[in-house]
C-alpha cells in the first residue's frame, strides 16, 4: 500500500512538472520607465531566444524550472531566478551599464573604411559555418495605407558555408497567411525571398556599396565610443553633401576586440530620396521609405543572426494609376544548433516566400515563437483573418 501511495505521489509531481506554464515579461528602463524594445531574453534551460516587442514584452511557455537571462547592448545584463517568476505579467527593470553619456571620437592610425573592411571580412568568416537556426518570420503588407495581407511562419534554415559566403536550405514547420491581394499587383507583393534575405544577412551583402573602391568615396566615415557600453564602438557612414546619388546612411555597432558586427542599421533619408529621379515607366517603383536593422548574437564561439527588421515603401506605377505599397518584415531567431537537420529532399521549401505555401497550423506557434505581437498588431492580424 505504501508503495502504491509513493508511486501516486511521484506520478502527481511528474504531471505537475510536465505541464507547460505560460509566462509574460515586460522589460523597462529603470530610469525612464519606458519599455525596452529588442532586448534579448534567453530561457537558459531550453536555450530558446526571445526578443522584446515595442511594448517591451515577451511571452513564452516553460515546462519545469529555468533561470531567465535578459540583455540589451545599452543595459546591464540581468539573470532572473526561476523562483521569482510568476505566470502573470512580470516586470523586469534594466539599468544603463555606463553613466558616461559623452560620445568620444575614436582615434586610430587606420582609416575607418579600412577598419570596416576587416570587421566585415571577419564577421563574414564567422558566419560562414555549418549550423541551423529556427526562425520566426512575419510580414505585414499595406496597399494605399491600408493593411491588406499578413503572413508568418516558424521555419528552419540549414547553413552551409565556407570562408567566402553562406548558403541556406529552408524547411517550413508551420505557417499561416491572411488577407486578399489585388490581382494587378499580386505578383509584386510576394514578400521577401526568404533564402536570399537570410543569405544576405550572413554574407553581409548590405555593406557592398561602402566597401566598393568607387562608391565608398561618396561617404564620410566616423567612429565613436558607444555611449552606454564601453566595450563597443559605433561607426557612422553618411553620404557626402557633394554626392549626386541617393545613398543610404549606415550605422554599425561592433566589438573592436573581436572585430564582429553586433548591430547595423541602414536608412535612406528624405533628403537623399529627393535626389532620386522619379520614374514614370509602367512597372517602375519610386521608393518613399527604406529601413533595415539587423542584430547578431555572440555566444562564446557561436556567432549568428539574432533578429532583423526591414521596412520599405514605394509607389508602383501602373497603366492607369499609382499604388502605394508598404512591406514590413521581421526575422527572430528562437534557437541555434550546430547539428544538421535530418530531412528528405521533398521536405525542402523551394518557393521564394510563405505567400506560396498553404496554411499549416499545428500549434499556436505565433504566441511562443520568440516575438510577441503587440495589441495593435494582433488587431491587424485579426481583422485580416476575419475578412477571409
Amino acid at each position: 500500500m505504501r508503495g502504491i501511495i509513493l508511486l501516486f505521489i511521484i506520478f502527481i509531481n511528474t504531471s505537475i512538472f510536465a505541464q507547460s506554464t505560460e509566462y509574460s515579461i515586460v522589460i523597462k528602463d529603470i530610469e525612464t520607465q519606458l519599455p525596452v524594445e529588442n532586448a534579448t531574453v534567453l530561457i537558459m534551460k531550453t536555450k530558446q531566444i526571445l526578443i522584446s516587442n515595442r511594448d517591451g514584452k515577451v511571452t513564452f511557455m516553460l515546462n519545469g524550472a529555468s533561470n531567465i537571462q535578459v540583455s540589451e547592448a545599452n543595459y546591464e545584463q540581468v539573470t532572473l531566478r526561476w523562483g521569482s517568476l510568476k505566470p502573470d505579467l512580470f516586470v523586469v527593470y534594466l539599468k544603463n551599464n555606463n553613466n558616461n553619456k559623452l560620445d568620444e571620437i575614436v582615434v586610430s592610425k587606420e582609416k575607418p573604411e579600412k577598419n570596416l573592411q576587416k570587421i566585415v571580412a571577419n564577421s563574414r568568416e564567422k558566419l560562414a559555418t555549418a549550423y541551423r537556426l529556427k526562425v520566426y518570420v512575419r510580414e505585414f503588407f499595406m496597399l494605399d495605407n491600408k493593411y491588406s495581407y499578413y503572413n508568418d511562419g516558424l521555419v528552419n534554415f540549414q547553413f552551409e558555408g565556407n570562408q567566402k559566403k553562406s548558403t541556406t536550405t529552408l524547411l517550413v514547420e508551420q505557417n499561416r497567411s491572411y488577407g486578399l491581394l489585388e490581382f494587378d499587383i499580386a505578383s509584386d507583393l510576394m514578400g521577401y525571398n526568404l533564402n536570399n534575405i537570410m543569405e544576405n544577412y550572413s554574407n553581409l551583402k548590405y555593406f557592398d556599396p561602402v566597401l566598393d573602391s568607387k562608391t565608398k568615396k561618396e561617404y564620410e566615415f566616423t567612429t565613436k565610443g558607444h555611449p552606454n557600453n564601453a566595450g563597443l564602438y559605433i561607426m557612422s557612414i553618411t553620404p557626402l553633401d557633394k554626392s549626386k546619388k541617393a545613398l543610404d546612411t549606415f550605422e554599425v555597432i561592433y566589438d573592436p576586440v573581436k572585430k564582429l558586427i553586433i548591430e547595423f542599421s541602414i536608412v535612406i533619408t528624405p533628403g537623399n530620396l529627393a535626389q532620386m529621379e522619379e520614374q514614370t515607366k509602367v512597372g517602375s517603383k519610386n521608393i518613399t521609405r527604406s529601413f533595415v536593422k539587423v542584430n547578431y548574437r555572440v555566444d562564446g564561439e557561436n556567432y549568428y543572426l539574432l533578429s532583423s527588421n526591414e521596412e520599405i515603401a514605394y509607389n508602383l506605377v501602373l497603366k492607369d494609376k499609382i499604388k502605394n505599397i508598404q512591406v514590413r518584415n521581421n526575422f527572430v531567431t528562437t534557437n541555434f544548433n550546430k547539428q544538421n537537420f535530418t530531412y528528405k529532399e521533398s521536405d525542402v521549401f523551394k518557393e521564394k516566400t510563405l505567400f506560396n505555401k498553404k496554411n499549416k497550423i499545428l500549434t499556436k506557434y505565433w504566441d511562443i515563437s520568440g516575438f510577441t505581437a503587440t495589441d495593435e498588431e494582433k488587431a491587424i492580424i485579426d481583422s485580416l483573418e476575419f475578412s477571409l
